[in-house]
């Protein structure tokens, strides 16, 4: 996929993603215990993949701007009478984007650079 692809694709989530923090979800808690934490810690996961394919911003940045957005998600929720904000869930979306970064990094240590 090209780099606008991804670019697209990362708006779409955002917008998807804010909507569904949003939402009122009766119910999902009863899945399995912590079920909101697996769903923050993987959608900030699939972010950092879109996002880091998607823009050339150095690592920090993307990680600084994830961050940002969760703590954003939270102060939202907060807000809202039937969703409440969760410090949990903010660590979980950072550990979610983190993890990414962490596994790309480890993917890329050993590699020879190549000089085509």
């Amino acid at each position: 996929m090209t780099r606008r692809v991804y670019q697209v694709l990362f708006l779409v989530s955002i917008v998807a993603f804010t909507f569904l923090f949003a939402k009122e979800i009766k119910g999902a808690a009863s899945l399995f215990p912590h079920v909101d934490k697996v769903a923050h810690f993987g959608i900030f996961f699939a972010l950092a993949v879109v996002m880091d394919k998607a823009f050339k911003l150095p690592l920090w940045v993307q990680i600084f701007l994830l961050a940002g957005y969760g703590a954003a998600i939270e102060v939202m929720q907060g807000m809202l009478p039937y969703r409440q904000a969760s410090v949990a869930d903010f660590f979980a979306d950072f550990a979610g984007a983190a993890s990414y970064f962490v596994i790309k990094l480890a993917c890329h240590i050993g590699k020879k650079p190549s000089h085509e």
